[in-house]
């Protein structure tokens, strides 16, 4: 039996990071210990976590750095702020009941130490390494994170280190403005223009891509390096192939052209589930979307159908059809064909959760103007989903 915890804490050079292993001594994590102890690498000296001279923690808890120690400067932080606080965290777990107390001579603790070689206030080492130590060991006793956790936080949040966003479709509706104009200056210009919003993704349309290839998929991502973009293919036969391209280009999503056979729609699905990008079939000039889903192996992420004829309210009741065609698989409908903003309205009060538009921003004399007089058009449209993140603890 072992027990695994992590934390982050801090910011800055003298930031902590944390990953630790909690286990008998009798079992792997005493072996990887006592490896540890005996089976010294130069520059990353495993050493016991102590309070003081002569005064280990206990759980005896062994150091490990994970960053290669190179002088004696980064030594003495190692062998210094950093032991004190991981030796204190672990003796004050014990005193909190966080660690069982007749655990402590039959347990052991494998703690790796991130100290960065640019860190130089030993009071913040000390500090975050401290607060770290102590949340890791926390949420190792506690099988932190639950399941529900993982799955509810995995779409939502970021990783404040890695310096851009991954964003997910995980709180609809959006706002998809498709860049459709081959001229890919006058696509970057329209993208600088549009208002910042959770609530806003882009398509590089399909005439663009075939001007410029996938390649322009990377040059629009200069300018929105946290926006979720789809590479319009249409993709009919050859879908691993142009999926693959895609990928290359740092798409989020690809489409597939609803009238392209089972077979390569299947297979269309299986590779951007494989690179982790959303699969969009698009349903246009097909007579049966309902038919063509639940002929597929595995539904798409997100399908696109034509906007009704007519200003029938009931016109708009396939949309929650084509939802309940999956067999309780979460499946996002999309809605385009030149849809005015008050249209994007009736849309989603019907349930639909992407409203696509082209021209009527990308050919607008005031972009910023075109693009809020959609985003404002429902009370769900305003809100800023950041609101609704929940953030780290």
């Amino acid at each position: 039996m072992y027990l695994i915890g992590e934390a982050l804490v801090g910011q800055g050079p003298e930031i902590a990071h944390i990953d630790l292993i909690v286990g008998d001594k009798e079992g792997p994590v005493g072996q990887a210990f006592a490896n540890g102890l005996t089976s010294l690498s130069a520059g990353h000296t495993p050493l016991l976590a102590v309070i003081r001279p002569n005064l280990p923690a206990k759980p005896s808890t062994l150091l490990v750095p994970k960053v290669t120690v190179e002088n004696m400067e980064q030594a003495g932080r190692i062998f210094g702020p950093a032991q004190a606080a991981v030796a204190k965290a672990v003796a004050d777990a014990v005193e909190e009941n966080v660690v069982p107390k007749d655990k402590i001579d039959s347990w052991v603790i494998v703690c790796s130490v991130f100290i960065h070689p640019d860190a130089k206030d030993d009071r913040k080492i000390y500090q975050y390494n401290y607060a770290g130590t102590k949340l890791a060991l926390t949420r190792a006793i506690a099988n932190y994170p639950g399941l529900e956790k993982m799955m509810f936080e995995k779409d939502r949040s970021s990783h404040p280190i890695m310096g851009f966003k991954v964003p997910r479709l995980w709180r609809p509706p959006y706002l998809l403005i498709m860049l459709d104009i081959p001229d890919l200056e006058k696509m970057k210009n329209v993208v600088s223009k549009v208002p910042k919003s959770d609530r806003i993704i882009f398509a590089a349309g399909s005439p663009l891509i075939k001007k410029y290839g996938v390649h322009a998929i990377n040059e629009l991502r200069s300018g929105i390096k946290d926006a979720f973009i789809i590479a319009d293919l249409k993709t009919v036969d050859v879908g691993k192939v142009e999926v693959d391209l895609a990928f290359e280009e740092t798409a989020d999503g690809a489409t597939a052209s609803g009238l392209a056979p089972i077979e390569s729609l299947d297979e269309f699905i299986y590779e951007t589930r494989k690179m982790g990008m959303y699969a969009i079939v698009d349903m246009t000039g097909v007579d049966n979307p309902v038919f063509k889903l639940q002929s597929l192996k595995e539904p798409p992420e997100i399908v696109i159908v034509s906007a009704p004829e007519g200003k029938d309210p009931q016109s708009w009741d396939w949309i929650r059809t084509i939802k309940t065609s999956v067999n309780g698989r979460r499946l996002l409908v999309g809605v385009t064909g030149r849809l005015s903003p008050e249209q994007s309205r009736d849309a989603i009060n019907a349930g639909a959760d992407l409203i696509v538009t082209g021209r009527f921003v990308t050919q607008s004399k005031d972009v910023e103007r075109s693009v809020r007089e959609f985003i404002q058009a429902t009370p769900e449209m305003k809100e800023d989903i950041d609101l609704f993140r929940e953030h780290v603890e």
